[in-house]
């Protein structure tokens, strides 16, 4: 009956509307006052939740983000994609997924790639001729590169999720495979529609203008390199990496791209607020959470109706994948990671998948999940630039969604792709 209670009123709360980290939240403390518990237990959990020294790095990461959006790297890399890729059939669509696998490799943000790139893009795309609906699911597909590509801060989400056993490194180094997959074959989907619209090619710049473009890219591309080098040479942590890379992002955005003044810097510095304010408090309630589920032995009761139904990996792996994209639809991406992860994750052990390349499963899962209504934060961010209503623009989402799940079942089934790069270059498995 405690189940029952706590997954009915968790439910209802998103049903209503109220915000995931609430919802969360005051389900926790029902189910806590109808089995008798004391209310502090939730606070106290919360609190130990939160208070993990490694969930430091998420705020330098956002915050890094947001200095790289408002201070216009978004722009130059979008140059920088139209020189390269431009003079392909579709160009400009080309061009935006190219962008989006860059930016989201200093970002780390789906949200921030979609606000940087897709201002700067879609009107672009208006203009030569593209439709509506193919120029919003294409920015809106793209920026989920960002997810998967690092530094990515949902990447610690998961790891510490998972109990903070899992190298946040060998994540991110799982994650550049995968990254690169998922631009090559939106690229593919792209390039299709293009040509069975009849959209047009750009006229080739020369490689002249591609080295151009390259060089005024290439500060801000460099804040990548910082981070993941410094990290997997052991020059700093995680953590110290992400202060490492907001300061660096503050040098290039003020100092060298001269884009960043005060009032730009302080609509960051807001932005970035708001956003860890938001992302630590589903912390705190899902620690609650997840204490009342193990409590009440969810891990094994799923394990074991799953097992019920099948014994096969193959298919205990598809039943996942098909949960979370149902959970997707209606949960944030860092509430599905907090709360998912510890029910599914022993289960994809049991059946033989590594925790590092289960964590790049979940990480695409919730990607799709953020393209997806009622919650779809993405696709209704591309929406509201584009100033287009959702309804026509999921008319003729379906060739990206095809894309994108067939690539997580590569994902899902090729393990090689998730841990080649960990393990040649970490040693992880060996």
């Amino acid at each position: 009956m405690t189940l029952i209670i706590l997954a009915v009123t968790f439910v209802i709360m998103l049903i209503i509307g109220v915000p995931i980290a609430f919802a969360v939240g005051i389900s926790a403390l029902i189910t806590v006052a109808y089995e008798g518990i004391p209310a502090a237990v939730v606070f106290q959990r919360m609190t130990s939740g939160m208070n993990v020294f490694a969930f430091l790095a998420v705020p330098f990461f956002i915050f890094a983000g947001e200095l790289m959006f408002y201070g216009g790297i978004g722009e130059r890399l979008v140059r920088f994609a139209s020189a390269l890729v431009g003079r392909v059939r579709g160009g400009l669509g080309m061009a935006n997924v190219t962008a989006s696998m860059l930016f989201g490799g200093i970002s780390g943000s789906a949200v921030a790639d979609v606000s940087a790139l897709g201002s700067v893009m879609m009107p672009m795309m208006k203009e030569k001729g593209y439709d509506d609906d193919y120029t919003v699911n294409l920015t809106t597909h793209a920026a989920l590169i960002g997810i998967l590509i690092p530094p990515s801060h949902n990447m610690i989400i998961y790891s510490l999720a998972a109990g903070g056993s899992i190298s946040v490194s060998a994540l991110f180094l799982a994650g550049v495979l995968p990254g690169l997959l998922m631009g090559v074959a939106l690229m593919a989907c792209a390039y299709i529609i293009a040509v069975k619209r009849g959209y047009p090619a750009e006229a080739w710049a020369g490689w002249r203008e591609v080295w151009r473009t390259f060089c005024r890219a290439f500060p801000g591309l460099f804040a990548a390199v910082i981070i993941i080098v410094g990290i997997l040479s052991g020059v700093f942590t995680v953590t110290e990496s992400a202060a490492i890379g907001t300061i660096y992002a503050l040098l290039v955005t003020v100092f060298v791209y001269r884009s960043l003044d005060f009032k730009r810097f302080w609509m960051a510095a807001v932005s970035a607020t708001k956003t860890t304010a938001l992302v630590m408090l589903l912390i705190g309630t899902s620690a609650a959470f997840d204490y009342l589920m193990a409590l009440n032995q969810v891990p094994t009761k799923m394990a074991d109706w799953m097992g019920g139904v099948s014994q096969s990996p193959w298919v205990v792996f598809l039943l996942i994948n098909l949960i979370l994209i149902v959970l997707g639809t209606f949960m944030d991406m860092a509430g599905t990671i907090l709360i998912c992860t510890p029910i599914f994750l022993p289960i994809a052990q049991k059946y033989g998948m590594d925790p590092v390349q289960f964590g790049m499963v979940l990480m695409l899962n919730c990607a799709i999940g953020l393209n997806t209504p009622p919650v779809g934060t993405v696709q209704y961010v591309g929406c509201s630039i584009a100033k287009v209503p959702i309804d026509s623009v999921m008319k003729t989402i379906w060739p990206w969604y095809l894309t994108l799940f067939v690539t997580l079942l590569l994902l899902t089934y090729i393990p090689a792709l998730s841990l080649w790069l960990p393990k040649v270059f970490l040693g992880y498995g060996a």
